[in-house]
């Protein structure tokens, strides 16, 4: 089954853009070549943004190809499809990796057993409840990753396609 979704790189060093490529290209099974366009929000770095389309779980394969490297922002979102939910996966510098499980509306799905261990923590005077759904939710990711969201506007998208 198939599905499709986007990668956003919302800020790369220009040392780093071959790699990414070669990152997603080794992941989607073909050749990758990005158009990348200037970061204004970080100056001295570089965005790109491409559709692409797969079988279920390339996103998250796509997030592990690109996860860990320093000096990275990127999302990969992908479509609920009749065998899979939707994901969404963010990553910051500063904040690592986020992943959530997204509806067919793109509205994030909060597991029943984190909700109840946020809750657990927050009656036990371990956390605050609000900031344990923030955290459910990525929002300290979206809060880091919204300068760099604003700044893409009008970037072009290409579609690629996983060779199957």
């Amino acid at each position: 089954m198939t599905t499709r979704g986007v990668l956003y790189v919302h800020s790369a060093p220009r040392a780093m853009c071959p790699h990414v490529e070669w990152a997603v290209g080794s992941v989607l099974g073909v050749r990758v070549g990005l158009d990348w366009i200037r970061q204004p929000a970080a100056p001295g770095t570089w965005r790109s943004e491409f559709s692409w389309q797969g079988r279920a779980g390339t996103a998250s394969k796509l997030a592990s190809a690109l996860r860990g490297w320093d000096m990275l922002r990127f999302e990969v979102t992908a479509e609920p499809c009749p065998t899979a939910e939707g994901e969404r996966y963010s990553s910051t510098p500063a904040l690592g990796i986020f992943h959530a499980v997204t509806g067919m509306h793109g509205d994030i799905l909060v597991p029943e057993d984190r909700l109840r261990a946020a809750l657990a923590r927050s009656v036990h005077g371990e956390s605050d409840l609000e900031a344990e759904v923030a955290q459910l939710l990525g929002k300290p990711w979206d809060d880091e990753l919204e300068p760099f969201r604003y700044a893409g506007e009008g970037a072009p998208v290409r579609w690629l396609h996983q060779v199957v």
